[in-house]
Protein backbone atom coordinates (compact mmCIF):
# COMPACT_ATOMS: atom_id res chain seq x y z
CA UNK A 1 0.00 0.00 0.00
CA UNK A 2 1.23 3.54 -0.94
CA UNK A 3 2.14 5.69 1.61
CA UNK A 4 -0.13 9.07 0.92
CA UNK A 5 0.90 12.76 1.88
CA UNK A 6 -1.93 15.46 1.84
CA UNK A 7 -1.54 19.18 1.09
CA UNK A 8 -3.69 20.98 3.54
CA UNK A 9 -5.16 19.58 6.92
CA UNK A 10 -8.21 21.60 6.73
CA UNK A 11 -11.86 20.47 5.52
CA UNK A 12 -11.11 18.84 2.57
CA UNK A 13 -7.79 17.54 3.55
CA UNK A 14 -9.22 15.96 6.21
CA UNK A 15 -11.69 14.45 4.29
CA UNK A 16 -9.59 12.77 1.82
CA UNK A 17 -7.45 11.04 4.70
CA UNK A 18 -11.00 9.63 5.59
CA UNK A 19 -11.89 8.08 2.86
CA UNK A 20 -7.96 7.43 2.04
CA UNK A 21 -7.86 5.41 4.99
CA UNK A 22 -11.80 4.16 4.96
CA UNK A 23 -11.84 2.73 1.32
CA UNK A 24 -8.17 1.06 2.14
CA UNK A 25 -6.54 2.72 -0.91
CA UNK A 26 -3.27 4.93 1.06
CA UNK A 27 -1.64 4.53 4.37
CA UNK A 28 -2.10 8.20 5.06
CA UNK A 29 1.42 9.42 6.48
CA UNK A 30 0.79 13.12 7.18
CA UNK A 31 -0.35 16.54 6.34
CA UNK A 32 1.78 19.52 4.87
CA UNK A 33 0.38 22.76 5.74
CA UNK A 34 1.92 26.11 6.56
CA UNK A 35 -0.95 27.02 9.13
CA UNK A 36 -0.76 24.41 11.11
CA UNK A 37 1.05 24.05 14.02
CA UNK A 38 4.19 21.55 12.86
CA UNK A 39 4.59 17.60 14.35
CA UNK A 40 0.61 18.98 15.88
CA UNK A 41 -1.94 16.13 15.03
CA UNK A 42 -5.12 16.62 13.24
CA UNK A 43 -7.46 13.99 14.37
CA UNK A 44 -4.88 11.21 14.54
CA UNK A 45 -2.58 12.62 11.17
CA UNK A 46 0.47 14.28 12.25
CA UNK A 47 1.27 17.50 10.12
CA UNK A 48 4.58 16.66 9.10
CA UNK A 49 5.80 19.68 6.76
CA UNK A 50 5.59 22.61 5.49
CA UNK A 51 4.47 23.14 1.94
CA UNK A 52 8.29 24.22 1.39
CA UNK A 53 9.19 20.89 2.68
CA UNK A 54 7.73 18.88 -0.09
CA UNK A 55 9.99 18.06 -2.26
CA UNK A 56 13.02 17.28 0.81
CA UNK A 57 10.17 14.69 2.18
CA UNK A 58 9.37 12.68 -1.62
CA UNK A 59 13.41 12.53 -1.70
CA UNK A 60 13.67 10.88 1.66
CA UNK A 61 10.69 8.78 0.56
CA UNK A 62 8.60 9.88 3.77
CA UNK A 63 5.73 9.61 1.24
CA UNK A 64 5.33 8.09 -2.08
CA UNK A 65 2.32 10.04 -3.54
CA UNK A 66 0.75 13.47 -2.69
CA UNK A 67 -2.67 14.61 -3.38
CA UNK A 68 -3.73 18.44 -3.15
CA UNK A 69 -6.33 19.28 -0.52
CA UNK A 70 -6.66 22.43 -0.33
CA UNK A 71 -10.05 24.10 -1.04
CA UNK A 72 -12.34 25.90 -3.66
CA UNK A 73 -11.66 29.00 -1.93
CA UNK A 74 -8.05 29.48 -3.06
CA UNK A 75 -8.22 28.04 -6.97
CA UNK A 76 -5.23 30.02 -7.86
CA UNK A 77 -2.96 28.78 -4.97
CA UNK A 78 -4.09 25.42 -5.27
CA UNK A 79 -3.32 25.53 -9.09
CA UNK A 80 -0.01 26.83 -8.57
CA UNK A 81 0.60 23.93 -6.15
CA UNK A 82 0.10 21.15 -8.87
CA UNK A 83 1.81 22.97 -11.44
CA UNK A 84 5.40 23.62 -9.27
CA UNK A 85 5.11 20.03 -8.06
CA UNK A 86 3.65 17.86 -10.35
CA UNK A 87 6.69 17.23 -12.88
CA UNK A 88 8.99 16.30 -9.24
CA UNK A 89 5.90 14.21 -7.19
CA UNK A 90 3.66 11.28 -8.15
CA UNK A 91 0.24 12.64 -7.64
CA UNK A 92 -2.42 10.48 -6.82
CA UNK A 93 -6.17 9.63 -7.59
CA UNK A 94 -7.89 8.74 -5.06
CA UNK A 95 -11.19 7.23 -6.45
CA UNK A 96 -13.96 5.60 -3.92
CA UNK A 97 -14.64 2.13 -4.87
CA UNK A 98 -18.23 2.82 -4.78
CA UNK A 99 -17.69 5.28 -8.16
CA UNK A 100 -18.61 4.06 -11.67
CA UNK A 101 -15.84 4.59 -14.12
CA UNK A 102 -16.37 3.73 -17.61
CA UNK A 103 -12.80 2.22 -18.89
CA UNK A 104 -12.79 4.28 -21.79
CA UNK A 105 -12.87 7.44 -19.68
CA UNK A 106 -9.70 9.75 -19.42
CA UNK A 107 -8.42 10.55 -15.84
CA UNK A 108 -5.63 12.71 -14.93
CA UNK A 109 -3.19 12.83 -11.97
CA UNK A 110 -4.15 14.30 -8.51
CA UNK A 111 -8.17 13.67 -8.79
CA UNK A 112 -10.14 12.83 -5.82
CA UNK A 113 -13.92 11.48 -6.80
CA UNK A 114 -15.84 11.07 -3.99
CA UNK A 115 -18.56 7.97 -3.64
CA UNK A 116 -21.33 7.61 -5.59
CA UNK A 117 -20.36 9.24 -8.84
CA UNK A 118 -20.89 7.54 -12.39
CA UNK A 119 -18.34 8.35 -15.20
CA UNK A 120 -20.18 7.18 -18.61
CA UNK A 121 -18.17 6.59 -22.15
CA UNK A 122 -15.43 8.42 -23.26
CA UNK A 123 -15.16 11.29 -19.85
CA UNK A 124 -12.28 13.34 -19.67
CA UNK A 125 -11.33 14.25 -15.94
CA UNK A 126 -7.99 16.52 -15.99
CA UNK A 127 -5.27 17.02 -13.26
CA UNK A 128 -5.72 17.81 -9.62
CA UNK A 129 -10.31 17.90 -10.10
CA UNK A 130 -12.63 17.54 -7.43
CA UNK A 131 -15.47 15.37 -8.15
CA UNK A 132 -17.81 15.32 -4.76
CA UNK A 133 -21.06 13.26 -3.88
CA UNK A 134 -23.24 11.51 -6.30
CA UNK A 135 -21.91 13.24 -9.52
CA UNK A 136 -23.30 11.94 -12.85
CA UNK A 137 -21.13 12.69 -15.87
CA UNK A 138 -22.57 11.46 -19.74
CA UNK A 139 -20.94 10.35 -22.23
CA UNK A 140 -18.16 12.51 -24.30
CA UNK A 141 -17.75 15.52 -21.86
CA UNK A 142 -14.78 16.83 -19.87
CA UNK A 143 -13.74 18.17 -16.52
CA UNK A 144 -11.35 21.23 -17.28
CA UNK A 145 -7.58 21.06 -14.47
CA UNK A 146 -8.57 22.41 -10.92
CA UNK A 147 -12.05 22.18 -11.52
CA UNK A 148 -14.44 21.28 -8.03
CA UNK A 149 -17.86 19.67 -8.80
CA UNK A 150 -20.20 20.20 -5.63
CA UNK A 151 -22.79 16.89 -4.94
CA UNK A 152 -25.17 15.68 -7.12
CA UNK A 153 -23.83 18.05 -10.41
CA UNK A 154 -25.40 16.13 -13.28
CA UNK A 155 -23.47 16.96 -16.98
CA UNK A 156 -25.38 15.52 -19.91
CA UNK A 157 -23.39 14.23 -23.07
CA UNK A 158 -20.85 16.41 -25.24
CA UNK A 159 -20.15 18.98 -22.20
CA UNK A 160 -16.95 20.71 -22.15
CA UNK A 161 -16.02 22.77 -18.57
CA UNK A 162 -13.18 24.87 -18.07
CA UNK A 163 -10.49 25.41 -16.01
CA UNK A 164 -10.89 26.63 -12.01
CA UNK A 165 -14.46 26.24 -12.39
CA UNK A 166 -16.39 25.55 -9.03
CA UNK A 167 -19.90 24.32 -10.39
CA UNK A 168 -22.55 24.24 -7.24
CA UNK A 169 -24.84 21.25 -5.76
CA UNK A 170 -27.00 19.91 -8.06
CA UNK A 171 -25.91 22.18 -11.45
CA UNK A 172 -27.44 20.53 -13.99
CA UNK A 173 -25.36 20.91 -17.17
CA UNK A 174 -27.43 20.43 -20.73
CA UNK A 175 -25.89 18.55 -23.49
CA UNK A 176 -23.68 20.06 -26.33
CA UNK A 177 -22.47 23.18 -23.72
CA UNK A 178 -19.70 24.85 -23.24
CA UNK A 179 -18.50 26.73 -20.04
CA UNK A 180 -15.41 28.93 -19.75
CA UNK A 181 -12.50 28.93 -17.38
CA UNK A 182 -13.42 30.46 -13.86
CA UNK A 183 -17.07 30.11 -13.70
CA UNK A 184 -18.72 29.74 -10.47
CA UNK A 185 -22.94 28.54 -10.07
CA UNK A 186 -24.48 28.50 -7.51
CA UNK A 187 -26.70 25.82 -5.73
CA UNK A 188 -29.13 24.49 -8.36
CA UNK A 189 -28.66 26.38 -11.73
CA UNK A 190 -29.48 25.05 -14.71
CA UNK A 191 -26.92 25.59 -17.93
CA UNK A 192 -29.06 25.32 -21.17
CA UNK A 193 -26.85 27.47 -23.11
CA UNK A 194 -22.68 28.45 -23.34
CA UNK A 195 -21.15 30.03 -21.02
CA UNK A 196 -18.18 32.24 -22.47
CA UNK A 197 -17.68 34.73 -19.80
CA UNK A 198 -16.16 33.98 -16.34
CA UNK A 199 -18.37 34.69 -13.41
CA UNK A 200 -20.85 33.68 -11.22
CA UNK A 201 -24.26 32.11 -12.57
CA UNK A 202 -27.50 31.26 -10.90
CA UNK A 203 -31.21 29.71 -11.28
CA UNK A 204 -33.15 27.84 -14.12
CA UNK A 205 -32.26 28.70 -16.30
CA UNK A 206 -28.75 29.95 -15.39
CA UNK A 207 -27.81 33.76 -15.50
CA UNK A 208 -25.01 35.90 -14.79
CA UNK A 209 -24.87 37.81 -11.68
CA UNK A 210 -20.76 39.15 -11.16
Amino acid sequence: MKKLAIIGSGDLGQLIAYHARNDKQFEVVGFFDDFTVLNSFVGTIKVIGRISDIEIKYKEKVFDVIICGIGYKHMAFREKLYVELHNKIEFANLIHSSCYVDVSCDIGKGVFMLPGTFLDYNVTIEDNVVVNLSCAIAHDSKIGAHTFLSPRVVIAGFVSVGKRCNIGVNTTVIDNIKVTNDVQTGGGTVVIKNIDKNGLYVGNPSRFIR
